[in-house]
């Protein structure tokens, strides 16, 4: 599966809300899987949909982080709604933009609600590296990258 690169237009644009129905329905379990098969395949600790050239609000998290840290691997709609006032800085790369590397000042702790890939509602704070890649795709599905951000 091809990553889409920057200056994707898809990259740049908020993502396509998905219904709960549908998630129960078993309509995005393929497209999930293989989303994660496309994560690990480019080496990347998170994937959102827009970067395989679908305009839909879904991204997918590193499963040994997400057991690590007892929180799914898969957010559909995802919304986080508290940022802590405490931030550090880290480098991130990204798999859409190649070979760069930035700096970016990211919240410790964050609260996230989004429904897991079964359609289910979740919501935890989370903090620390979790917390980061949580920003980091939930930016993916609102047209930011870290080119916006650095």
């Amino acid at each position: 599966m091809n990553i889409t690169k920057l200056p994707d237009k898809i990259l740049s644009k908020k993502t396509e809300i998905i219904s709960a129905e549908d998630l129960k329905k078993g309509s995005f379990k393929a497209l999930i899987s293989d989303m994660r098969l496309a994560m690990v395949e480019h080496q990347g600790v998170g994937l959102a949909a827009n970067q395989i050239g679908k305009d839909l609000s879904i991204f997918v998290i590193d499963a040994n982080l997400a057991q690590e840290s007892g929180v799914p691997d898969a957010y559909i709609n995802p919304e986080i709604t508290e940022y802590a006032k405490d931030e550090a800085g880290m480098e991130e790369g990204c798999l859409s933009i190649p070979k760069y590397y930035v700096e970016i000042k990211r919240s410790k702790k964050i609260k996230i609600k989004a429904l897991d890939e079964n359609g289910n509602k979740i919501k935890f704070k989370a903090k620390g590296f979790l917390a980061r890649v949580l920003q980091h795709e939930t930016d993916h599905l609102n047209g930011l990258t870290i080119k916006n951000r650095a």
